[in-house]
């Protein structure tokens, strides 16, 4: 995509959702750094239903250990992968008390050696707990940047690293939501909504036309119409 329709994209984004949120139920940032762990291969419905109760007890790491493994798996069992998700949550709390005095750092590289925490759950708990303009590439993002043409690659990280170059500054602190909600409800792995999608006249993906997009324009037919758009 054109730097033009990049701005555009996300301009029209901002204006529909200008705060977006993130759709895991926390309560400060450990609470969300356990979400977004428990959240690898789940949904946030599932994982919502699992912390409700679970968060309504436990709000520090050092809660989590009081209430214990066998606990944990109590309150997680409905969500995939529950058994070695709470040896990790139990193990990364036992490390935030021992070496970070019961809180959640704000450094990358102190996240990602915790147990069961990546680079994307790191970025999200930066992005979000932090206020960092990071961006997590989830397979929403995965999809999105690669359908429309935005920052295309082959590897989470080769997009994550794409989208850090184009994304504009002004969006970048809420660019991640922006594409995950786009993902998640408009440009769906199946059944991708292309004739209500807000961005359809800016998106490269060839396959649009099938499910009620426009065909591709060229590229200063584009930008004549976002810069119309725009006003």
């Amino acid at each position: 995509m054109k730097p033009v329709d990049i701005e555009e994209m996300f301009r029209r984004l901002s204006a529909s959702n200008p705060e977006p949120q993130t759709e895991l139920e926390y309560t400060n940032p450990y609470t969300l750094l356990v979400a977004v762990a428990l959240s690898a291969q789940a949904t946030d419905v599932g994982v919502n239903k699992a912390t409700k109760a679970l968060f309504a007890k436990v709000s520090t790491p050092q809660q989590m250990l009081e209430l214990g493994l066998d606990g944990l798996k109590q309150h997680i069992k409905t969500i995939g992968l529950f058994n070695t998700k709470a040896a990790n949550v139990i193990a990364m709390s036992e490390i935030l008390v021992r070496e970070h005095g019961g809180e959640v750092p704000c450094d990358r590289a102190a996240l990602e050696a915790l147990p069961g925490v990546g680079r994307k759950t790191a970025n999200v708990v930066l992005n979000v707990a932090f206020g960092e303009e990071t961006c997590a590439v989830d397979t929403h993002i995965f999809r999105v940047s690669n359908r429309t043409g935005l920052a295309p690659g082959k590897t989470p990280l080769a997009v994550e690293l794409g989208l850090m170059k184009v994304l504009p500054a002004a969006y970048r602190r809420h660019a991640h939501h922006w594409l995950i909600l786009h993902g998640r409800y408009v440009c769906k792995a199946r059944g991708p909504m292309c004739g209500a999608c807000p961005i359809n006249d800016l998106c490269e993906w060839p396959e649009k036309p099938a499910y009620g997009g426009p065909a591709l324009q060229a590229p200063a037919k584009r930008r004549a119409r976002a810069k119309v758009a725009a006003g």
